[in-house]
């Protein structure tokens, strides 16, 4: 009989632990989760590359406050520490994010740079040949607009807004690849007049 009761009463004082390990509001680690995801709310690298880890943080930080309200106070600091941790996560990613698309917009820079050199010879030397059939001032003026494009690009890269830049990038490089066909079929087209 004794035996018993001393189970149950280490089963009674094991409950009580368990439950009453976080019988009040755990208010550090909810103001701590609060902090987490303002800041990661607040990282633009965050926001714009960690997206889905900041969206599970700002679900948590919800579902932590509505646990809070309804008294279930163990399952709001698991939330908490999860809103932590998911904010941590965003913010990683917006650096790592950050970090990639500035390779990238590097790269696309460097290429549309070579390029646009490359069409700039390839007016020069259409110009100097005397006898293509082609618009040499609206290519001219196609080659200005791509020259703004790509200044607005290193633009945007030295603030930091790599997608801008490489979205400009682009544009630029499409407006030179169509300056550059524009030449290769007046130059063809005057081979067969030959």
């Amino acid at each position: 009989m004794e035996k018993k009761a001393v189970m149950l009463v280490g089963s009674i004082l094991i409950i009580v632990f368990i439950a009453g390990g976080c019988a009040e509001l755990p208010q550090e680690e909810m103001d701590e989760a609060v902090a987490a995801v303002t800041q990661a709310e607040n990282d633009p690298n965050a926001v714009l590359y960690g997206e889905l880890a900041l969206s599970r943080a700002t679900t948590a930080l919800s579902r932590m406050r509505e646990e809070a309200s309804a008294k279930r106070y163990q399952s709001a600091k698991n939330l908490a520490q999860d809103a932590i941790k998911a904010a941590a996560q965003a913010r990683a990613d917006g650096r790592t994010g950050a970090a990639r698309a500035q390779d990238e917009a590097r790269q696309a820079l460097s290429e549309v740079q070579d390029l646009m050199a490359e069409t700039e010879r390839n007016l020069e030397t259409a110009k100097n040949l005397g006898n293509l059939d082609a618009n040499f001032d609206a290519l001219g003026e196609l080659l200005a607009n791509a020259q703004g494009t790509v200044a607005d690009a290193e633009t945007d890269f030295s603030e930091g807004n790599y997608r801008e830049s490489q979205e400009k990038c682009r544009a630029a490089r499409f407006t030179l690849n169509g300056i550059n066909g524009d030449l290769s079929k007046a130059v063809q087209k005057t081979s067969r007049k030959k």
